[in-house]
C-alpha cells in the first residue's frame, strides 16, 4: 500500500496516500512539535514522489534542504516506532520568496489576481471594490494588459482624467473613492507588492515537479517577512489555491496526490475574511481535492479554522494544548470533539498531558472513514530539525533547476506603456497646432496693434488726447465767432450727413 508512517501508539499509524487529498490539520501549542510533524509529513510525501508546497513563516522549516545530524536519541525513537533503514538525508528543495531575496521571485499579474482578491489586499470597502471592478472592465474593453502596479496606477489615472465620461458608461465613480484606491495602491507598493506583481508569472507546473530520482520537489516559500503584511500573505495563498482549482484537471481520487499544500499560521488566512471570500475558500476546499491537491493547515488551535472548513479536514495531528485560559479550555473541548472517540482515551484530559513529539492522531482509512484517535509518538524526520544557514540556502538556490526562468523580471508592453504612448502622441500633435495658433495670434495681435495705433491717433488715450478731442476743444474756444460757428457746423454736418445753410 502507498502509505506514510506517521508514528506509533499501540500500533503504527499510517496515512493512506489515496486519501491524502482529503486535507488535514496539524495543531498544538507553541513548542509542542507541530513544525517537526509538518517536516516529517513533507519529506514523507517527497519520498513517495509527491510535490509539496510549504509556507515557512518562522524560517525553521528550511532545514528540509539539509541532512540531519545523527544522534542516539533519534535512532532509538526510530527503532521504537519501527522505521526501517532510518538514516539522515536532505530533501530536494526549491526556495521561493515574493521579494526575490531568499529565493526565486514568485510573481503573478494584476489580471490573474483579479479585482476580488486585489480589493481584499487593498482593504477596500464595497463602493471602492465596485470602482476597481470598473477599472478591470475598462482595461478589458480597451485591450490594455494589467500586469504590474504601474499598469494599475496608469488605469486609475485614466479613470480620474475621464471620470465623467466613464461614469456615464460604467456607473458613478466618486473622486474620493478613486483617491482612496490610489492611496491603497501606494501602500501596497510600499509593503512589497511591487515585487509580487509582474512577469514572468508563476507557472503551476513548476510547483509540481519531481527530481531525476523520482522524489517530489519541496517548494519552500520564505514568509518570515511576508507575514508582516498579513493581508498580502493571506491573499497570496487564496490566489494560489484559486489558480490550482481553476487550472488543474479533474482526477477524482488518485492513488496519491498531485500536490500537497501546507499553510503555516493558518489563522492569518481567515482573520478579517469577508463572508463572500470565506464562502469562496470553502468552495475551493470542497472541490480542489478532486483535482488531486491536499491542503494541510498548521495552527495553534483547531478553531482557528472556520467550522465549515474544519469539517473537511480528515487527517489530523493534534499536539498538546495547555488549558490555562478560558480560550484554551474552549480550544481543548473543540479539539476533543473533532476526533472519533477511543474508549481507551479521555481525549479532553490527554491533550494537556502530551509531551513534546507526542500527538493525538486520526487518519482516514478504507473508504475514507476516520480511524479512532490514538496517542502516538511522531516519526522523526531525516532532515535537519532546525533552520539552514544563509550560506547553505544560497547554495541550494544556485543548484535550483528553475533559477534562470524567474530570477530576471520582464517588462513587456502593457497598460502603462500604451497609455503613455497615447499621451505622447497627443503631445506630438499639439505642438503643430500650438505653432499655428501662435502664428494666428501673432497676426491678430499685429492687426490689433495697428488698429490700436489708429484709434489712439483719432481718440487718444489716458496720457495723450487724440485728434478728435483737439479739434472739438479748439472749436469750443472759437464758438463765439462766426468762423467758429461755421467750423462747428461744418464738422457736425459732416458727421451727421446734413448740409448747412449760410
Amino acid at each position: 500500500m502507498n502509505t506514510l508512517l506517521i508514528g506509533k501508539g499501540d500500533q503504527q499509524v499510517h496515512l493512506n496516500l489515496k486519501y491524502a487529498n482529503r486535507h488535514g490539520l496539524i495543531a498544538g501549542a507553541t513548542g509542542t512539535g507541530k513544525t517537526v510533524s509538518l517536516m516529517s509529513l513533507a519529506e514523507g510525501f517527497s519520498r513517495q514522489g509527491v510535490p509539496v508546497f510549504i509556507t515557512d513563516v518562522k524560517g525553521d522549516i528550511s532545514g528540509l534542504a539539509m541532512a540531519g545530524t545523527p544522534s542516539e536519541k533519534l535512532l532509538q525513537r526510530a527503532a521504537q516506532i519501527g522505521i526501517e533503514d532510518y538514516h539522515n538525508e536532505a530533501n530536494p528543495v526549491v526556495l521561493w520568496d515574493l521579494a526575490g531575496v531568499q529565493g526565486h521571485p514568485l510573481r503573478t499579474t494584476i489580471s490573474e489576481m483579479g479585482p476580488t482578491l486585489l480589493s481584499r489586499i487593498l482593504e477596500l470597502n464595497d463602493t471602492q471594490s465596485g470602482i476597481l471592478d470598473i477599472v478591470f472592465q475598462l482595461a478589458d474593453d480597451q485591450g490594455l494588459l494589467l500586469l504590474d502596479l504601474d499598469d494599475l496606477r496608469a488605469m486609475l489615472a485614466l479613470v480620474a482624467e475621464e471620470r465623467k465620461e466613464i461614469s456615464a458608461k460604467y456607473g458613478l465613480i466618486s473622486a474620493q473613492s478613486l483617491a482612496a484606491i490610489q492611496r491603497a495602491v501606494l501602500g501596497l507598493e510600499r509593503d512589497g507588492g511591487k515585487d509580487f506583481f509582474g512577469e514572468p508569472a508563476l507557472q503551476l507546473e513548476d510547483l509540481m515537479r519531481t527530481n531525476l530520482q523520482g522524489r517530489g520537489i519541496i517548494n519552500l516559500l520564505a514568509a518570515n517577512k511576508l507575514i508582516l503584511t498579513p493581508r498580502l500573505y493571506s491573499s497570496f495563498l487564496l490566489w494560489l489555491l484559486s489558480e490550482l482549482f481553476e487550472n488543474l484537471p479533474e482526477v477524482g481520487d488518485p492513488e496519491k496526490p498531485k500536490l500537497v499544500f501546507f499553510i503555516d499560521e493558518a489563522h492569518l488566512l481567515f482573520e478579517g475574511c469577508p463572508p463572500s471570500l470565506l464562502k469562496r475558500v470553502e468552495q475551493i476546499m470542497r472541490l480542489i481535492r478532486s483535482k488531486g491537491v491536499g491542503v494541510y493547515f498548521c495552527s495553534q488551535f483547531p478553531d482557528d479554522v472556520p467550522s465549515e472548513i474544519l469539517g473537511q479536514l480528515g487527517n489530523r495531528i493534534q499536539h498538546a494544548l495547555r488549558a490555562y485560559t478560558p480560550r484554551d479550555q474552549k480550544a481543548v473541548k473543540t479539539a476533543a470533539e473533532t476526533f472519533v472517540p477511543n474508549p481507551k482515551l479521555v481525549v479532553s484530559e490527554v491533550i494537556s498531558q502530551l509531551g513534546v513529539g507526542e500527538a493525538l492522531v486520526s487518519m482516514l482509512a478504507d473508504k475514507g472513514v476516520p480511524t479512532m484517535v490514538e496517542r502516538a509518538l511522531i516519526a522523526p524526520p531525516r532532515c535537519r530539525m532546525g533552520p539552514a544557514a544563509n550560506e547553505e540556502l544560497q547554495q541550494v538556490r544556485a543548484q535550483s533547476p528553475i533559477g534562470g526562468k524567474y530570477d530576471h523580471s520582464i517588462n513587456r508592453e502593457s497598460a502603462y506603456e500604451r497609455l503613455n504612448q497615447r499621451r505622447s502622441g497627443a503631445a506630438t500633435s499639439n505642438p503643430t497646432s500650438t505653432a499655428s495658433d501662435a502664428a494666428n495670434d501673432g497676426q491678430t495681435g499685429q492687426k490689433a496693434e495697428e488698429q490700436g495705433w489708429f484709434s489712439e491717433l483719432i481718440f487718444g488715450n489716458k496720457r495723450r488726447q487724440g485728434l478728435a478731442e483737439t479739434l472739438s476743444k479748439q472749436a469750443a474756444r472759437t464758438v463765439g465767432s462766426q468762423l467758429g460757428k461755421q467750423i462747428l457746423r461744418g464738422i457736425l454736418g459732416g458727421m451727421l450727413g446734413k448740409s448747412t445753410r449760410r
